[in-house]
């Protein structure tokens, strides 16, 4: 039953200033559609690699050529957008790629990386892991444990082997020899290999676009290791992933596999990695 008093003046205030709050987050949910729409046509632009025509710009963005114009227009005076005098095509403008370069100048690889492993590991419950590109070879930056430690006998500071680990394949296959020559030479020695031993299996790790290895450093250990690019294209880091025999999903295209590979395709698209087939 309603109450016959009115509110006192405290109980209007904070139903007034609930009311307020409520519609605030209204507004910040629904934010701006025209922004939202005028922007399809600057990911249009980002991911075409050639200056275009309005009518082939607009219909790649889902709209009319008259209404794409009236945002181009915009985007030209605050130099998101720049139109060629001579051919009429559009691109990208000057202040986009300041912005670009500002986002690449305050961008931390790893510490991305460490926000993000941290949700698939607790997802995954699977020991994951960085290594970057150190003084002596691929080394481990960061490593979580799963709730069943692989017992790994891995720490921070650690040097992955190039040739028996998953860390290792990844950044022979993807570096510049130049950078691996004197680390793999020497694994080759001690392993009395050749290099034409084992470049079917790094051309085995480009052709999966990630490293496998099934018990080869540890027994009974199985880890992935998958690439994360810069914005030149070159390798930035590894993200691993590790854990027993009988609990690892070693499918290509499995549950773990697939984690990383969406993992890490976010984060080299965060470090400015222009990759058109996603």
């Amino acid at each position: 039953m309603s109450s016959k008093f009115p509110p006192s003046s405290d109980e209007a205030e904070d139903t007034s200033d609930a009311a307020d709050s409520d519609a605030t987050e209204e507004k910040l949910r629904s934010g701006i559609q025209s922004i939202e729409v005028g922007f399809r046509l600057l990911d249009v632009l980002t991911h075409e690699p050639r200056a275009m025509m309005l009518r082939d710009l607009a219909q790649r963005a889902g709209m009319s050529p008259a209404k794409a114009h009236r945002y181009l227009v915009s985007f030209q005076r605050l130099g998101l957008a720049s139109q060629d005098p001579v051919s009429g095509r559009y691109e990208l403008g000057g202040f986009a790629l300041q912005m670009g370069l500002a986002r690449l100048a305050r961008v931390d690889g790893v510490k991305l990386a460490r926000i993000a492993l941290s949700e698939l590991r607790d997802r995954l419950d699977q020991t994951v892991g960085i290594a970057v590109w150190g003084n002596q070879g691929p080394t481990v930056v960061h490593w979580m444990e799963s709730s069943y430690p692989a017992k790994a006998s891995l720490k921070l500071g650690d040097v992955m082997p190039l040739l028996s680990s998953a860390t290792g394949l990844l950044f022979a296959a993807y570096l510049p020899r130049s950078k691996t020559k004197a680390m793999l030479d020497r694994e080759l020695a001690a392993t009395r290999q050749s290099l034409a031993d084992i470049e079917p299996v790094l051309e085995d790790v480009r052709r999966h676009g990630a490293a496998r290895v099934e018990g080869m450093l540890l027994p009974t250990i199985h880890a992935f290791c998958t690439p994360v690019f810069d914005s030149m294209g070159d390798l930035a880091l590894g993200l691993i992933a590790l854990g027993h025999e009988g609990a690892f999903d070693t499918r290509w295209g499995g549950e773990i596999d697939t984690a990383l590979r969406t993992c890490a395709a976010d984060l080299s698209y965060q470090l400015g990695y222009a990759d058109h087939e996603r």
